[in-house]
């Protein structure tokens, strides 16, 4: 059997962080992933998907995302009952997070929060389009996904540091983590 899930979306409000009664931490959120195609006015519609974080993992995805962040999840499916205070039986059905990959730069999740949306760089940002890119930054992609960019080569921009033989700095403040 198979039960295995990926998703790559952005938080619909800042994760919540609560601690069970034997002290392990455990963190749910709300990943609104676009679906593919539009409808006949244009628009693309998403998905609503309530997933779900344990332990350490939980509090560094509580400490590292807040509404709006564009993440990577893989998981499972996970469906569950409880019956609520007026005596209602309640089916759940959510992503139980395994791992978590943080897909925007926190230089871009900072100026997302100063500016109130998300307001991405001009430098070939990841556009959220895997199946369909018609601008990708090979110098963000590892040589396994750049098998992933089109054959308009013209579109894509030039490497700054190719043949230069310089050394990149990169601040902490940079990383993701």
């Amino acid at each position: 059997m198979i039960n295995r899930v990926v998703l790559v979306g952005r938080l619909t409000r800042d994760p919540e962080l609560r601690t069970t009664g034997s002290g392990i931490s455990v963190a749910t959120f709300t990943l609104a992933v676009d679906r593919q195609y539009t409808n006949a006015q244009g628009e693309r519609g998403a998905d609503f998907i309530s997933c779900v974080i344990w332990r350490k993992s939980a509090e560094n995805f509580c400490n590292f995302t807040s509404k709006g962040s564009l993440v990577g999840i893989d998981g499972r499916i996970q469906t569950r009952t409880y019956d609520n205070k007026d005596g209602q039986r309640v089916y759940v059905t959510e992503v139980v997070v395994d791992n978590f990959a943080l897909l925007e730069s926190r230089k871009d999740r900072e100026s997302r929060g100063q500016n109130g949306g998300y307001t991405p760089n001009n430098n070939g940002n990841f556009n959220g389009n895997f199946g369909n890119q018609n601008t990708t930054n090979s110098q963000n992609m590892g040589p396994s996904n750049q098998n992933m960019q089109n054959n308009n080569q013209s579109s894509a921009p030039k490497d700054p540091f190719a043949g230069s033989g310089d050394t990149i700095d990169i601040s902490d403040d940079d990383l993701p983590f």
